[in-house]
């Protein structure tokens, strides 16, 4: 026997996004991957502290003090040997958590290695999707343009765009991709350039947090804005091309 990995989507901001069935694997399983164990345990003290009574009525058969799981870190620059502990592990028939500080594991994120790695060398190990918030399709979501097809690019690269932005140019197909504050106005200038100073964008600041902050106009309004405005957090880019 084998045991499971559960691939756990979590809040990318407002911890009440977390899913009735995120909140009943990560009390039940063995172990917990995280990316950031200090993020991951505010997580759990939420879900073990502040849970909506009515909430807990819906998962009778999870005692919060069932199990007390172990977080172990999982991050970019775990090794080979991480990996085949956990390879280890998970024969051992235990089940294990896999989740990021925010959002779902394995987009943009290192836990599609460790799935890999899993898949080439046991394939009896069983893999479960517990699916949830995602910066990026909240964005399409609520970004407005025709994105029925769309190119994710994860982080927009920070050298050798050139052939990017020509295979983007030749496509009518919209596209999306993470940036950071520091860069994000940089990038849409190169949009601009490219694409002309028309072409419509949406930028989404700080998704489900306190100061979530929405822009969507051509690409010079959107920057006329954020220059306008202290940048922060997380920032994911929509540009239309549809």
């Amino acid at each position: 026997m084998t045991g499971t990995l559960y691939i756990v989507a979590t809040p990318i901001g407002n911890l009440e996004d977390i899913t009735l069935r995120a909140i009943r694997v990560l009390r039940k399983v063995d172990i917990i991957l995280a990316e950031d164990t200090r993020v991951t345990g505010k997580l759990l003290n939420f879900i073990g502290t502040k849970v909506d009574p009515q909430i807990s009525l819906l998962l009778p058969e999870i005692n919060i003090n069932e199990k007390n799981p172990k977080i172990i870190s999982y991050h970019q620059h775990s090794n080979e040997r991480k990996k085949l502990e956990i390879l280890k592990t998970l024969q051992e028939d235990k089940n294990i958590a896999l989740v990021t500080d925010a959002g779902s594991p394995g987009i943009s994120d290192p836990g599609n290695e460790l799935i890999s790695f899993l898949y080439e060398n046991d394939p009896l190990i069983k893999f479960v999707p517990v699916p949830g918030s995602s910066a990026i399709s909240a964005s399409l979501s609520v970004c407005g343009f025709d994105i029925n097809r769309f190119v994710f690019l994860g982080f927009m690269p920070k050298k050798k765009k050139v052939k990017l932005y020509n295979w983007l140019k030749e496509g009518e197909i919209s596209f999306a991709y993470y940036d950071s504050p520091y860069r994000v106005i940089k990038n849409l200038e190169e949009i601009e350039g490219v694409f002309g100073s028309s072409i419509k964008v949406f930028v989404a600041r700080e998704l489900t947090k306190i100061y979530e902050t929405l822009y969507r106009g051509s690409v010079q309004e959107v920057i006329d804005k954020l220059k306008n405005t202290p940048i922060k957090g997380e920032i994911v880019v929509v540009v239309n091309k549809s």
